[in-house]
């Protein structure tokens, strides 16, 4: 659930959400319900410091280049894909793809909707912290007025099952124009994601498993009834609905008839029951290039 503004594109990830669920698409769909006159391709490239889901990420350093491609129909039918190339990954050509298809439409004249699934393919031992749950499917209702707000329920499946929550609030801010034929905006995002974290188990296991392929064994110590005891909470933990993450983006965008430029950052402060570093602030940055056909 992303809030870039113009172009209906996939994009972070992974991020959808790899917002891979991959930081704009939704939000994106959503906006652009209310102006169907032509159908649109819409082709993409972004840089971003590290991958972020759900404003968590993982241990390794994740800084990844990305291309993407969208098509949408006037219908509010369409077929998106990305493919991820992490800068540290000299194993694979590409570090991680995905193609969904959705559908976004009218419900009212302040209220839209958008229904969408995705699959991302994560190569063996892949260090995305999303890696257990490659299939996302995604429900997001958006109301428009002075503040666009938006609920988003995700469910995402796999070798895992996880259920994700965010609501937000964001404002486009019209800041100034170069010329008569641009616009540069400012678009604050603010939102709360809880959800399940099944999936930190699996990455945990994987990690392992990576560090010892790369030669850094384990620690051995701390087992016995120690050991067992963690193993429970953390399984009691990671199976729990809790509060994931508080998120702020601020996405300064430089708008043309065709094409768009952002710069945008993100500061995530996680919850105290968060397996990733409870309580620590995560920062994104990402520099994005798109444009439409």
């Amino acid at each position: 659930m992303k809030q870039l503004i113009l172009l209906p594109l996939l994009l972070y990830c992974i991020t959808s959400g790899a917002q891979t669920q991959t930081d704009s698409t939704a939000q994106q769909n959503n906006d652009s319900t209310a102006a169907r006159e032509k159908s649109t391709f819409t082709i993409g490239a972004v840089y971003a410091n590290n991958a972020n889901y759900y404003g968590l990420k993982s241990d390794e350093k994740m800084a990844y280049i990305a291309t993407a491609a969208s098509y949408k129909h006037r219908s509010g039918f369409y077929l998106n894909g990305v493919a991820y190339r992490l800068l540290n990954d000299s194993a694979h050509f590409v570090s991680a793809y995905n193609a969904g298809a959705g559908f976004a439409f009218t419900l009212s004249k302040r209220l839209t909707a958008d229904i969408s699934y995705s699959y991302t393919f994560f190569p063996k031992l892949s260090p995305f912290i999303q890696a257990a749950n490659p299939h996302n499917t995604s429900l997001t209702l958006s109301h428009s007025s002075w503040l666009t707000t938006s609920l988003g329920v995700d469910y995402a499946f796999g070798k895992t099952n996880d259920v994700f929550t965010t609501l937000g609030i964001s404002k486009q801010l019209n800041l100034f124009s170069i010329t008569s034929k641009d616009i540069i905006t400012l678009t604050p995002v603010i939102d709360v994601t809880a959800g399940t974290q099944r999936f930190y188990n699996y990455y945990t296991e994987e990690k392992t498993i990576r560090d010892s392929v790369l030669g850094i064994l384990p620690s051995l110590l701390g087992g016995g009834s120690s050991g067992s005891t963690t193993s429970t909470t953390t399984t009691q933990t990671v199976t729990s609905f809790d509060l994931l993450s508080y998120n702020l983006k601020l996405p300064l965008a430089y708008n043309r008839a065709s094409y768009l430029v952002e710069f945008a950052c993100q500061l995530s402060l996680l919850g105290q029951k968060v397996q990733s570093a409870p309580g620590k602030l995560n920062s994104f940055y990402t520099a994005s290039f798109y444009y439409q056909f």
